[in-house]
C-alpha cells in the first residue's frame, strides 16, 4: 500500500512525533510513505532513510494555490491509496484535492479539543464530504468538535494515540549521566515537555511554582520546549523570583533520559486532544501531575494527579503531594503507569486502527 501522510509541520509536538512513529512502522510493515509538510523546517522526522519528506511551501495565505498545485503534483506522481492528513491546515488542503483530481481514499486527523474558532469549524464542516473519515485521538476530543459543529455524529471516530515503549522507559543509568550533566544533587526534578504557547498554559505552572517555592525548596523544575512565549515566560520567572527553581532548556533530543532523570513529570496545559507526553512520561515509570483537560483523564486513569485547568493554587497542592511520595511509592506509581500505556496506547495498536481505516 502506497501512503502520503500530508500535516502542517514537522516542528516539535505531539502531533509530529505521531506522524513520524507512524510512518516508521508503515515502513516496517512494508508500505511505501512519504511525508508531505505545509510550512516550516524539519525538527521532527522519522528513523526510516526510506521516508521522503516533501516541504510544499506555505510561508503566507498567499502560497496557498502554489502549495495546493504542488501538492496536487506530488499525488498524482505518488498515486497514493491513502492520503493521511494530519492537523486543520493539512486537512482542509487534503480534502480540497478531490476538487480536481482522483483520491482513492482520505483520512483526516485532528489532534486536538481545540482546533480553533467558527471560521475553521466552518471549513471543517463544508469539506466533511470530501473525506471518508476523520479521526481525533480521545473520545472527549471527538465529542468536542461534533459538539462545535465541526462533524456530524458518526463523521469522526476516536484513534488513540500510540507510545513506542522501546523507546520510552525508565532506564537506570541514563538517569544517573543526565542528573550528572545537569548539576542536580539532591533536589527532586519536576519536568515539563511542550511547546512554549498559550496551550500548554507555562504562566499556570510558573505561578504554582511561585506558590510551591513557600512551602519548600527541594525540588527543581525542568522545562523543554521553545515557542514564541518564551521571552515572556523568562521575563515572569524573573519577576516571581523562581529563577533558581526553574531552568529553560530549550528543544531537546534526548527527552527519554530526561524522563528517566525526573521524579515527576508535570503537564499544565489549557486545552489538549490527548497529551502524548503524559502518555510517554507514565511510559517512562514517572509519576504524572496535569490538568484534567481533553483526553488526558483518558491516558491517565488513576494512574497520576488531575486538577483542573488554569488553577495554579491546585496545581501546587498537587505537585507538594506528589513530592512528599516517598521512593516506594513513586515507584510503585509509575510501574503501575506504565502498564496502563503497555496496556491501552502501545504503538502497534495505534498502527493497526489506521490501517484498518485505510483498508
Amino acid at each position: 500500500m502506497k501512503v502520503l501522510i500530508v500535516i502542517t509541520g514537522l516542528g516539535m509536538g505531539g502531533a509530529e512525533h505521531v506522524v513520524a512513529n507512524l510512518a516508521d512502522e508503515l515502513v516496517n510493515l512494508e508500505h511505501t510513505v512519504k511525508i508531505a509538510y505545509l510550512t516550516g523546517e524539519v525538527i521532527v522526522s522519522p528513523k526510516s532513510p526510506e521516508i521522503e519528506l516533501i516541504s510544499v511551501g506555505i510561508n503566507s495565505p498567499k502560497d496557498f494555490f502554489k502549495a495546493y498545485i504542488k501538492l496536487r503534483g506530488v499525488v498524482n506522481k505518488f498515486k497514493p491509496d491513502v492520503v493521511h492528513s494530519h492537523m486543520f491546515h493539512s486537512n482542509i488542503i487534503s480534502r480540497l484535492l478531490r476538487l480536481t483530481i482522483n483520491v482513492p481514499k482520505i483520512v483526516s486527523s485532528s489532534h486536538n479539543t481545540n482546533e480553533g474558532g467558527r471560521l475553521r469549524m466552518l471549513a471543517y464542516r463544508s469539506t466533511d464530504k470530501l473525506t471518508n473519515i476523520s479521526t481525533n485521538v480521545s473520545q472527549e476530543a471527538v465529542d468536542t468538535l461534533v459538539e462545535k459543529g465541526a462533524v456530524k455524529p458518526g463523521r469522526m471516530i476516536s484513534v488513540v494515540n500510540g507510545i513506542d515503549i522501546n523507546q520510552f522507559y525508565f532506564d537506570r543509568e541514563a538517569r544517573k549521566k543526565k542528573r550528572t550533566e545537569l548539576h542536580i544533587t539532591n533536589q527532586k526534578v519536576v519536568l515539563a515537555v511542550g511547546r512554549l504557547n498559550y496551550q500548554k498554559d507555562y504562566h499556570n505552572l510558573l505561578n504554582s511554582i511561585f506558590l510551591l517555592k513557600e512551602q519548600r525548596q527541594d525540588f527543581q523544575v525542568l522545562i523543554t520546549g521553545d515557542g514564541p512565549l518564551r521571552e515572556e515566560l523568562m521575563l515572569l520567572a524573573k519577576k516571581l523570583e523562581i529563577v533558581s527553581f526553574v531552568e529553560f532548556l530549550g528543544i531537546r533530543r534526548d527527552i527519554p533520559d530526561l524522563m528517566s532523570a525526573s521524579d515527576l513529570f508535570v503537564l499544565s496545559s489549557a486545552w489538549e486532544g490527548f497529551g502524548l507526553v503524559v502518555a510517554e512520561a507514565m511510559a517512562c515509570e514517572r509519576v504524572v501531575v496535569a490538568t484534567d483537560c481533553g483526553g488526558v483523564s483518558e491516558v491517565v486513569g488513576s494512574e497520576g494527579f488531575l486538577v483542573e485547568p488554569n488553577n495554579n493554587i491546585l496545581l501546587a497542592q498537587a505537585l507538594d503531594k506528589a513530592l512528599d511520595l516517598s521512593d516506594d511509592e513513586r515507584s510503585s506509581i509509575g510501574a503501575s503507569a506504565r502498564e496502563r500505556i503497555i496496556d491501552n496506547y502501545s504503538l502497534s495498536a495505534n498502527v493497526e486502527a489506521y490501517l484498518k481505516l485505510y483498508n
